[in-house]
């Protein structure tokens, strides 16, 4: 059989990622008998370990500490047998064992190879490439309110964006901060009803409407922010910042199957509802693919559907189809 041609250290499926698409992947495919590993970023965390508080989680009412819930995905998957490693891919590529095809995933000095590949990469906070951006990160920049919203105690604060992400961060900096102002090109919010009524109604809170975030700018550390109002391009003013928390959307993390597999013109991965990718034996799932919807519900469904699928795949390699 084709399957004795396969070389004892190739797995049936690699996992590159260590969100919630990743160990629920993981999760299944070890449950489901494949020799499974997954490799979670060396010096990038998922999204989900910065974020405070997740309150719409299925079945944990009560809400749950981001960091906490990846926890407790990684400790379930790895009670079935998932094998997990540290390291930053570089690249996949094709490889083969006589008349069996696999890939190689390479990282650095290290490599593995395997039957197929689940990738489950994420996707990265978007910058708003404006003057003093990179220049104050770390000194007053942020994309990351858990992280850095307690230095800020008692001190004012922009949030810019205006989605679910930018909103809940708002809400969560009110714990420390004296004011938030939320900069937001239009004139409404686009997160969910909830948050916007408590965004709303808080008295920490106030809005910018209609306007961009023109400069970013200090001494040692960031001090004011300048705006542009859409509406009139020449109406500018400053406001006082002693701190800009940035939450303006995502840019997948997809470069090493770029040219691989298909990408959509946001950079993400194309998928059928199978979870299958252009490249025969590549799933994706997760924030780093082409969908409406990205939530941690929404990857885990993700996950178990492309380990499902990888698991008929590699039945179909070894020739053990039922």
């Amino acid at each position: 059989m084709a399957a004795l041609n396969i070389p004892e250290r190739v797995y049936d499926t690699v996992i590159i990622g260590g969100g919630p698409a990743g160990f629920t992947a993981g999760l299944y495919a070890s449950r489901a008998g494949l020799k499974s590993l997954l490799i979670e970023g060396a010096s990038t965390v998922s999204q989900i370990t910065v974020t405070d508080f997740i309150e719409n989680y299925p079945g944990i009412p009560e809400g749950i500490g981001g960091f906490e819930l990846i926890e407790r995905f990684k400790r379930q998957a790895i009670q079935f047998g998932l094998e997990t490693i540290s390291g930053d891919v570089a690249a996949v590529v094709q490889k083969n064992w006589g008349s069996i095809d696999g890939w190689e995933i390479l990282m650095g000095e290290q490599s593995c190879e395997s039957l197929s590949v689940i990738t489950a990469t994420g996707a990265y906070w978007r910058k708003l490439g404006v003057p003093g951006e990179d220049a104050y990160v770390g000194k007053g920049v942020s994309y990351c309110a858990t992280c850095d919203g307690p230095m800020y105690r008692n001190r004012e604060v922009v949030v810019v964006g205006g989605g679910d992400t930018a909103v809940q961060e708002a809400l969560f900096l009110t714990n420390f901060v004296k004011k938030v102002t939320i900069v937001h090109r239009r004139n409404r919010l686009r997160a969910t009803k909830i948050l916007q009524k408590r965004a709303l109604s808080h008295n920490k809170i106030e809005f910018a409407w209609d306007c961009v975030v023109e400069e970013i700018s200090g001494g040692d550390v960031v001090q004011k922010v300048k705006l542009r109002n859409v509406k009139s391009s020449a109406d500018y003013r400053e406001i006082p910042a002693d701190g800009v928390f940035i939450f303006i959307g995502l840019t997948p993390k997809t470069d090493i199957v770029r040219g691989i597999v298909d990408l959509d013109k946001g950079g993400y991965i194309i998928v059928d509802a199978n979870m299958q990718t252009s490249a025969r034996g590549i799933f994706a799932c997760g924030d780093c693919v082409s969908k409406r919807l990205r939530q941690v519900v929404t990857a885990c469904g993700d996950g178990a559907t492309a380990a499902f699928s990888a698991q008929l795949y590699v039945e179909e390699v070894k020739g053990e189809s039922y």
